[in-house]
């Protein structure tokens, strides 16, 4: 039970986080491409392979930490960390077709049903 409070707490202060970044970013910003959320996703996977680097030197994270900052923080703060860092670790594996084929299937499929799922939000109306 104690981990679902980890992975809440983390998940929480990771969306407010996001949302502030942007939020900033997107003010200051007159471009049309989407700057706070490319700035949350790059950033995101800095951070998440910069934990499993620290890490990885250091010793194991503790489950505590693991739910705190790689599920519930990283997670809420950008899933696209959690993309990256799957990739990395298939490629890392020796599994580099896997991983590829793993990043055009979620970036192809990904935008498909975002635009299923427009269109058929636009029929429900």
């Amino acid at each position: 039970m104690v981990k679902y409070v980890y992975i809440t707490v983390g998940g929480a202060s990771g969306c407010l986080l996001r949302y502030l970044v942007i939020l900033f970013i997107s003010s200051k910003s007159t471009s049309s491409f989407p700057v706070g959320t490319f700035l949350v996703n790059i950033l995101g996977c800095m951070l998440i392979g910069l934990l499993f680097g620290f890490f990885s030197v250091n010793g194991e994270v503790d489950d505590r930490m693991r739910f705190l900052l790689f599920v519930g923080f990283l997670g809420g703060f950008t899933t696209f960390s959690s993309f990256a860092f799957e990739s990395m670790r298939l490629m890392s594996s020796g599994m580099t077709a896997m991983s590829l084929l793993y990043i055009v299937l979620s970036n192809v499929i990904g935008i498909i049903l975002v635009f299923a799922g427009y269109f058929a939000g636009l029929k429900l109306r």
